[in-house]
């Protein structure tokens, strides 16, 4: 009987140069757990979609980043809606805040590595904006200016850790201004200054912010959190609400769940997709249910419904 195949698609620069030092690991593993596996590299951006699709059309099973959010994204552009392959990402960037959702941490053990492999999976959603998918989460207004913050002037992706992200949001916190959207979902129009407009299938972002705490990966809904203008005192107040997602609960947020939505603002503005600095005018949202077949932790405190 013919072994399935597995790729590993390794961004060796990802977290900084921490996803190539895992390559020994991978290749252990290979061995131990006797399956037919190649490693390969990206080498630039948008390679990881290339590499994906190339795999795909050789009859390979298992597609897995070894990366962060950003080169997962990339990996699973020609694999959405394919039932006939398995996703799976060995976490290995920043901030990963889309492992969350499967359950697994940050950071891979000995045992980790075992439950990986023991090839455990659920379907999960993805979305799509502007025919671009998202599979933690898209964002507008503050915490696009902060992933704006992430990239130099030639569009290069900046160096640096968690320490980076806490003094770039300070930054933003501190200077940044709303601008007015319009927000159609379900037949229902209104408009907002835009201080935060998370759209998500996950709940994490930026490390430790919980934006959308009640998010489930299988849902077959976008949850979405708004949050109007605010003045600097009440933007630090809610920012300490965000790591334990009491924000919420705050009448200055508008929380909710949706299949789609329309958004609309009078000039283009940055937005980010799993992390990754896009601009746009107008918005088309929507979800894709049961999009992936998805690699989890089944004992881990994932982001799916309860079985």
């Amino acid at each position: 009987m013919e072994k399935e195949k597995w790729i590993f698609i390794v961004n060796p620069i990802a977290g900084n140069g921490f996803a190539r030092t895992l390559v020994p690991e991978i290749e252990k593993q290979i061995a131990r757990h006797g399956i037919d596996g190649q490693i390969v590299f990206t080498e630039r951006i948008g390679h990881a979609t290339e590499l994906s699709k190339s795999f795909l059309e050789k009859g390979y099973k298992y597609f897995i980043s070894v990366s962060g959010d950003g080169t997962l994204n990339e990996m699973a552009r020609p694999l959405v809606n394919n039932k006939d392959v398995v996703v799976g990402i060995i976490p290995a960037g920043t901030g990963n805040d889309f492992i969350q959702i499967l359950g697994f941490p940050g950071r891979f053990g000995e045992k980790e590595w075992e439950i990986f492999f023991r090839k455990n999976t659920r379907k999960m959603d993805a979305g799509t904006v502007n025919d671009m998918i998202f599979l933690n989460g898209m964002g507008l207004g503050f915490d696009a200016e902060v992933a704006a913050e992430n990239y130099t002037e030639t569009g290069e992706v900046k160096k640096g850790g968690a320490y980076k992200y806490i003094l770039q949001i300070i930054k933003v916190l501190l200077f940044f201004r709303e601008k007015k959207m319009k927000l159609l979902s379900e037949g229902d129009q209104h408009e907002t200054d835009c201080f935060i407009n998370t759209i998500s299938i996950g709940r994490r972002f930026a490390g430790s912010f919980f934006l959308t705490p009640e998010a489930l990966a299988d849902d077959a809904l976008l949850d979405v959190c708004s949050i109007r203008k605010l003045n600097l005192y009440n933007r630090f107040r809610l920012l300490l609400k965000v790591p334990k997602g009491e924000h919420i609960r705050d009448k200055m947020v508008h929380y909710f769940k949706t299949p789609a939505l329309e958004i609309e603002f009078a000039e283009k503005v940055p937005f980010h997709v799993d992390g990754e600095l896009n601009f746009a005018k107008s918005f088309s949202v929507k979800v894709i249910p049961g999009a992936l077949n998805i690699i989890y932790n089944p004992d881990g405190n994932h982001f799916f419904k309860r079985q």
